[in-house]
């Protein structure tokens, strides 16, 4: 379980620019509304640092929960995690021995339940790794306004979901692997935003304030990241293997500079393996090699 206050601090903040400003200001106007938000794209494409930063907008404590094929009821609404001993002696007459004792069930709220009941704001990150049945829970929270108790042992049915109470869903698209099929039910209930990867400009200025690099060298890796893409028809390396080449490349005092051997096999470490996966050849990793070499061969970095 993961509870972040307004105070807290994470590694996913957001560089927002006025696009991104905008899309947090009209999601932030559905939740305000009473209606989930649902920020569904690529792997890298900055949904669940989208979905915090819009947590933290609403000033209420913010869990984040992660969705995947194991996750139960148990978890989401809670269990009996063991029992309680309590013992009483009773010797106030010296001559009469007393001894009260009883075994009580404890009890441990799940994390739904827990955000539920306290208004919380909940981002369920990439909620379709979850089973569809597991999902079912969110139908009850999101059309009656109650979280079903189902095999809880609890006396009540249900409990009412708190008015503060938000959730934002994050997803990949249906092809991804370990992906399940969401109920056109659940869907239908969502307000789903799709989140695409930034644009080469944007990118370089993520890459430039985070890694703390000019202008000029963020902008080289983005391109080279970019070129990669256009052999993927979109797909490919994301944005974080933009970052993690510019942040590897100032942590081990490699230059960047594409005809650099060292920075070309950092290149390759990091991005071999996602552009061979949408190349067909018979040696599929030999070619990715190839091409990141020639991207590497020809890069340029411009004086800002």
């Amino acid at each position: 379980m993961t509870v972040l206050t307004n105070r807290s601090k994470n590694n996913r903040e957001l560089i927002q620019d006025d696009e991104t400003k905008e899309l947090l200001s009209r999601s932030l106007q559905y939740l305000k509304s009473g209606y989930p938000v649902h920020f569904i794209g690529p792997s890298g494409a900055g949904k669940t640092s989208l979905a915090l930063a819009l947590a933290k907008k609403r000033k209420r404590p913010v869990m984040l929960m992660h969705g995947n094929h194991e996750l139960n009821n148990k978890d989401l609404i809670g269990d009996f995690t063991g029992y309680t001993s309590k013992k009483v002696v009773d010797q106030y007459v010296r001559s009469v021995y007393k001894k009260d004792e009883s075994v009580t069930e404890t009890w441990r709220d799940g994390r739904l339940l827990e955000a539920v009941k306290n208004g919380y704001t909940l981002v369920y990150d990439e909620f379709t790794r979850s089973k569809p049945t597991t999902n079912n829970l969110f139908l009850s929270i999101l059309e009656e306004g109650v979280l079903p108790l189902y095999g809880s042992k609890l006396t009540e049915p249900f409990i009412r979901v708190h008015p503060a109470f938000s959730i934002i869903f994050t997803s990949n698209p249906a092809e991804y692997a370990g992906v399940y099929q969401t109920q056109d039910a659940l869907l239908d209930r969502l307000i789903t935003i799709h989140v695409d990867y930034k644009d080469s400009e944007r990118e370089m200025l993520i890459v430039s304030e985070k890694a703390n690099l000019v202008l000029s060298e963020a902008r080289a890796i983005t391109n080279l990241i970019s070129e990669m893409r256009d052999h993927c028809n979109g797909g490919g390396p994301s944005l974080r293997a933009s970052l993690m080449i510019a942040r590897l490349a100032i942590e081990s005092d490699i230059p960047i500079d594409g005809k650099d051997s060292e920075f070309q096999r950092l290149c390759l470490d990091i991005i071999a393996h996602s552009v061979s996966q949408c190349i067909d050849d018979e040696n599929p990793i030999r070619k990715a090699e190839e091409l990141i070499i020639d991207a590497c061969e020809n890069m340029k970095v411009y004086e800002e």
